[in-house]
This record gives structure tokens, sequence and C-alpha cells, in this order.
């Protein structure tokens, strides 16, 4: 049986995609103050979740542009003391260190979340052997370490070099 209450779809649905919405349409200078409206929402998990889908796109974007330190902090103050969102926006951050080849520690990849060590580890941004060889062989997952391999420069074969002496007969 279906009802008219029954196909409705929830309230806090129709808010989330208004919320996807307006974040995506939102001015540098206007957004921090609406994630901070959002995370206001009476349905916490909702308003978290759709900052975090916010933050994950625009944190892809500015990944390697020089604003994402400036909006990384807005965006930080906005979100207060929300433990998963904090977390988040942190691992952004060391994705972007790696990413720009600056110094992070063995212990900042290896504690890191499975979210964070598979999004490095199949990041086009993430190119560092140093990283890529420690998720290959600390990962989490073996998803994990099986993408990092996959993305670490094999050596050739050692039958495959052409030693000045012309391609080897094809049997």
């Amino acid at each position: 049986m279906t009802g008219p209450l029954i196909d409705e779809e929830p309230a806090e649905h129709h808010r989330y995609r208004r919320y996807l919405q307006a974040l995506d349409e939102a001015t540098e200078s206007d957004e921090a103050e609406l994630v901070t409206t959002v995370l206001r929402d009476e349905d916490a998990t909702m308003a978290e979740s759709a900052v975090n889908r916010h933050l994950e796109f625009r944190a892809t974007r500015l990944l390697t542009d020089p604003a994402f330190t400036t909006w990384a902090q807005a965006m930080a103050t906005a979100i207060g003391d929300r433990p998963f969102l904090v977390r988040r926006l942190q691992e952004w951050a060391l994705l972007r260190t790696i990413a720009l080849d600056e110094p992070w520690t063995t212990e900042e990849l290896t504690t890191a979340s499975e979210w964070f060590q598979r999004t490095a580890s199949s990041s086009r941004f993430i190119t560092s052997r140093r990283a890529l060889t420690l998720l290959a062989e600390q990962g989490r997952t073996r998803r994990v370490r099986d993408t990092a391999s996959g993305r670490l420069p094999q050596p050739a074969h050692p039958r495959c070099i052409d030693h000045g002496r012309g391609s080897p007969p094809i049997l």
C-alpha cells in the first residue's frame, strides 16, 4: 500500500539538496557563513554530511592552489569542534602537503583514516614515490596497498631491455 505519507521524501532530504546547491553557488566571502548556517540544522548528521560533501568538492578543486590555505582556515573556523569534519579537513591539508612535496611524516600517513589512504593511493595529485611506497607496504587495507602498488613505476623486466642488440626474435 502506498499513501501520501509513504511516498513523500523526508524533509531533511530536501534540505540536504538545497544546502548542497547553496554551498555550490556560494561566493568565497559567503561560504564560511553558509557552512556555519548549515551546521546549525536540527539534523546534525545530515548537516555534517552536506558540509563534508562540500569540503570534498572544494578541497579537490583547490588542492594545489595557493588559495587552499586561506580557504581551509576559514572552513576550520566555520566547522568549529565537530570531530569528523575537523579530521577530514586536516586530512585534506595532509593530501595537499604530499601533493606539493612538502614535509610530512610516516606516522601521519600510516595513522590516517582508511578514507585518506584510499584517496591518497588513487589521487592523480599524489605522485610521491615515498608516499606510494609507504601505502603499498603499510596501507590499512588490501585495496589501498594494491592501488598504491599499481601506481608505483615498475622496473623493466630484464629480458625486455634492449641492450643495443636489436629486438629479440618473435617466436
